[in-house]
């Protein structure tokens, strides 16, 4: 199962944090990480094993889009910070659109992310 990791910049922490709390899920079921590259880096930093794309702003969520679209992705979370404006929110959108598309699990917030990494 490969999941995709995406963390607007302020919730970057938030998504180490998350992952730190499920890592033990995460091994037992030998999920595969990708993610946007800068959430990519602070993932390996805390020691994870993720293979990284670009930066969402710079082609990242399109690359990741394409392999949902694809059927390479089962399943996205991406923390999203809804009070600020970002500038390939184009790209996010078709991101999310995609999961949609394709029935794949999306979640925006560790809320839902939690309930999803539970249902594994």
């Amino acid at each position: 199962m490969e999941i995709a990791l995406i963390a607007h910049d302020g919730r970057k922490a938030e998504m180490v944090q998350f992952l730190n709390e499920h890592r033990e899920t995460l091994e037992k079921k030998n999920i595969r990480l990708i993610s946007t590259g800068t959430t990519g880096e602070k993932v390996k930093k805390a020691g994870f094993e993720v293979t990284p794309m670009l930066s969402g702003p710079l082609g990242g969520d399109a690359q990741i889009a394409a392999r949902v679209a694809e059927g390479k992705c089962n399943m996205v979370l991406f923390f999203r910070d809804p009070l600020e404006k970002h500038p390939h929110e184009p790209d996010v959108l078709m991101l999310m659109r995609l999961c949609d598309v394709h029935n794949v699990p999306l979640a925006t917030n560790p809320a839902t992310a939690d309930l999803l990494i539970k249902a594994i």
